[in-house]
């Protein structure tokens, strides 16, 4: 056989073998600061981490955490269609699906983490529906 022929049934072979050594990005994940609604001092219209810096190609979890007595809508329409969730986890409950949320909603304190890979830059705006007005806002900002 030619070298060439031979380096070339080499690379396919490789190549064919690559998803077995592809690199499992959700392995590697970094934990974001928490996005906290609310606080226990009663201060219901307060966010801790309001804006988020992240980098594409990388993997994160995302808690977002309610504190406060308010019912909070969590959107981020923007920011889900352009990250590959891996799962949704609830009270160690996971959720496994093919497409974005609508949104998170919190009926009274809790927590939900998010674990994702930041796909697509841009800066992607969330809010508390409804609350915007009283500061509950902010953007994830992939670079």
């Amino acid at each position: 056989m030619r070298p060439i022929r031979m380096a070339s049934l080499g690379l396919a072979a490789l190549l064919a073998a690559a998803p077995a050594y592809a690199l499992d990005l959700t392995k590697k994940r970094q934990n974001l600061p928490d996005v906290v609604l609310g606080n226990d001092e009663g201060n219901d219209f307060v966010v801790e981490n309001k804006d988020i810096e992240l980098e594409a190609g990388r993997a994160y979890r995302l808690r977002i955490v309610a504190k406060g007595r308010q019912e909070y809508k969590f959107y981020a329409p923007e920011f889900f269609r352009y990250v590959w969730l891996n799962q949704i986890v609830i009270q160690h409950l996971e959720i496994h699906g093919g497409g974005p949320p609508d949104h998170f909603e919190f009926d009274e304190p809790g927590e939900i983490a998010v674990e994702f890979v930041a796909i697509k830059p841009g800066e992607y705006p969330w809010t508390v529906r409804g609350l915007e007005a009283k500061g509950m806002a902010g953007k994830f900002i992939v670079k």
